[in-house]
C-alpha cells in the first residue's frame, strides 16, 4: 500500500468512525414520549424565578483560563520529578527557568487584576 493510500484510509476512518458512533447513538437511544414535564429545562429540580439569562462578569472566565494555564503547566512538573535523579543538573536548570516563567505569568496576571474577586 502506498503512502497516499494509507493516508486516504486514515482520513476515511477518521470521518467514518464519529459518524457511525453518532448514528448508532441516535438509533439506539431511548425515545420517551414528549410530555410537558419532560420538555422543561432541568434546573436541579427547582423552577427559576425571574430572568434566567443574565450576564456573567468576564473575570469568572479569566479565573478559569488562569487556572487552566497553570494547571496544565504544573502537570509537566510530574514527569520531571519522577526522573529527577537521572536527568542531571542541566534539567534542573531548565526546570528553574520553567518555574520562573510560570511565576512571571502569575505576577503578570496579578498585576493586571485578573485575580481580583469583585
Amino acid at each position: 500500500m502506498s503512502d497516499h493510500a494509507g493516508l486516504g484510509v486514515f482520513i476515511l476512518l477518521t470521518l467514518l468512525f464519529p459518524i457511525a458512533a453518532m448514528a448508532g447513538a441516535w438509533l439506539f437511544r431511548p425515545k420517551p414520549a414528549a410530555t410537558m414535564e419532560k420538555m422543561l429545562p432541568y434546573e436541579c429540580g427547582v423552577d427559576t424565578k425571574g430572568p434566567t439569562w443574565i450576564r456573567f462578569r468576564v473575570n469568572f472566565f479569566l479565573y478559569a483560563l488562569v487556572f487552566l494555564a497553570f494547571d496544565v503547566e504544573t502537570i509537566f512538573l510530574f514527569p520531571w520529578a519522577v526522573k529527577f535523579k537521572s536527568l542531571g543538573l542541566f534539567a534542573f536548570g531548565e526546570m528553574l527557568i520553567f518555574i520562573f516563567i510560570l511565576a512571571l505569568g502569575l505576577w503578570y496576571a496579578w498585576k493586571e487584576g485578573a485575580l481580583e474577586w469583585y
